[in-house]
C-alpha cells in the first residue's frame, strides 16, 4: 500500500480551511498537514473549546481527508532565535508578541508549543512538525572571530529551552520533528547531529525530513535519511533548483525568493533537482510508512496548477520494497 500524499496548508492559510480542503479534495490528495496559522488549526482555540477540535474533523471527513500531523512552525522559530525584532513580529499572533520584549516573546512562544502537544494530542495526531529557532545561526560565518566556546553556549542555551518544551511532548505522547533547515539550531547533517547531543538524545525530538534545504547547501539528502533512520518522523516532498552560473551564489545575495538572478530557488516537485527515486528507496531501507506531504513552494508557477501537478508526481514515483527477491522465480524447485 503506498504512502498518503498530504499537503502542507502553510503556503495556503489565506484561505479558510473549508475552501483549502474542497481544493486539495479536488487535486487528489489523501489528507492536509495542517498549519497553526491562519483558521486551519489554532492552538489556544484546541484547548478551550472542546468543540473545535470536532469542527476541523468535520471539514476534513467532509471531503475524504485525513490528517497525520499539524505544524508550528512560525511560533518555533520564536523560541531560540538570538536576535528577536519585527520579523518575527510579522510571523507572530500579537497575542504572542506582546509588548515585543525579546524575553518575553521567547517565553510565550515556548509555552505556545508545549501548548501545540496538548492540542496535537486532543486532535489526535502524533507529530507537531515545526522550526525551532538558532541562537547559533548569526555567527555562522565565524567571523568576526568565533569560538568553540561561543558555539558551545549556544547550544547549551537552545536545550535549555527545548527539554521542557520536549518533556511535555513526551508526557503527551506526541513528537516534535524539526525541519532541517537553515536559521535552525539544524541545518545539514553535522549540525543535526550536534542538536541530538544536545538534547540527550530526547525520544520526543526527530526530523520533518525536507530535501529542498539540502539540496541548495549541495549534500545528498538522501546521506541525511540514512543517518538518522529512527529519527524521520515526517517527510516532506519540496524541491528546488541549483543555478548557479559564475554569477550566483548560494547564500542567495539578499534578493527575493524566485528572482532569476539568485544562485538557487524553491520550484514544484519535478522540477527540480530532487532525485526522489533515490529518496523513496532509502524511505523504503529505514521502514518509513508515513505521509509524503507536498510543501508547495514556487514563485513562477500557479500554485493551484503546481499542487494539482505535485500530487499526481508524487503518487507515481511513490513505491513500496518488493517482499521477495527479484530472481527467486529462478531458482529450481
Amino acid at each position: 500500500m503506498a504512502r498518503p500524499v498530504t499537503l502542507f496548508t502553510g503556503q495556503w492559510a489565506d484561505l479558510p480551511l473549508e475552501v483549502m480542503a474542497q481544493k486539495a479534495s479536488a487535486m487528489g490528495y489523501d489528507g492536509l498537514e495542517l498549519a497553526c496559522w491562519g483558521d486551519h488549526f489554532e492552538v489556544d482555540k484546541a484547548l478551550s473549546d472542546d468543540a473545535y477540535v470536532r469542527s476541523r474533523w468535520d471539514i476534513l471527513e467532509k471531503h475524504n481527508l485525513k490528517c497525520f500531523a499539524i505544524s508550528n512552525h512560525l511560533v518555533g522559530q520564536c523560541v531560540s532565535d538570538a536576535h528577536i525584532d519585527e520579523r518575527h513580529k510579522s510571523i507572530l499572533p500579537a497575542r504572542l508578541w506582546g509588548d515585543g520584549d525579546p524575553d518575553g516573546v521567547r517565553e510565550r512562544a515556548a509555552q505556545e508549543i508545549a501548548n501545540t502537544a496538548a492540542a496535537a494530542r486532543l486532535f489526535g495526531v502524533k507529530t507537531v512538525n515545526g522550526f525551532t529557532g538558532s541562537p547559533v545561526w548569526h555567527m555562522l560565518y565565524f567571523f568576526p572571530p568565533t569560538t568553540d566556546a561561543m558555539i558551545d553556549k549556544g547550544y547549551a542555551d537552545f536545550a535549555a529551552r527545548w527539554k521542557p518544551i520536549l518533556d511535555v511532548f513526551q508526557q503527551e505522547g506526541v513528537r516534535f520533528a524539526l525541519e532541517v533547515h537553515p536559521t535552525e539550531i539544524a541545518y545539514d547533517i553535522y549540525t543535526a547531529q550536534r542538536t541530538l547531543e544536545a538534547l540527550g538524545h530526547h525520544r520526543a525530538f526527530g526530523f520533518n525530513f525536507d530535501p529542498s534545504h539540502f539540496i541548495h547547501q549541495q549534500f545528498d539528502p538522501v546521506n541525511f535519511i540514512n543517518q538518522f533512520p529512527d529519527r524521520i518522523f515526517h517527510v516532506h516532498v519540496k524541491d528546488s533548483k541549483v543555478t548557479l552560473n559564475g554569477w550566483s551564489s548560494i547564500l542567495g545575495s539578499h534578493i527575493n525568493f524566485g528572482d532569476h538572478r539568485r544562485g538557487w530557488n524553491f520550484v514544484s516537485p519535478g522540477h527540480g533537482d530532487l532525485d526522489i527515486d533515490a529518496m523513496v528507496r532509502a524511505l523504503n531501507r529505514i521502514n518509513y510508512t508515513g505521509p509524503l506531504s507536498v510543501e508547495w513552494e514556487d514563485s513562477g508557477m500557479d500554485r493551484e496548477y503546481g499542487a494539482t501537478e505535485a500530487v499526481r508526481w508524487v503518487k507515481a514515483n511513490d513505491f513500496m520494497p518488493s517482499n521477495v527477491a527479484f530472481d527467486a522465480a529462478f531458482e529450481s524447485k
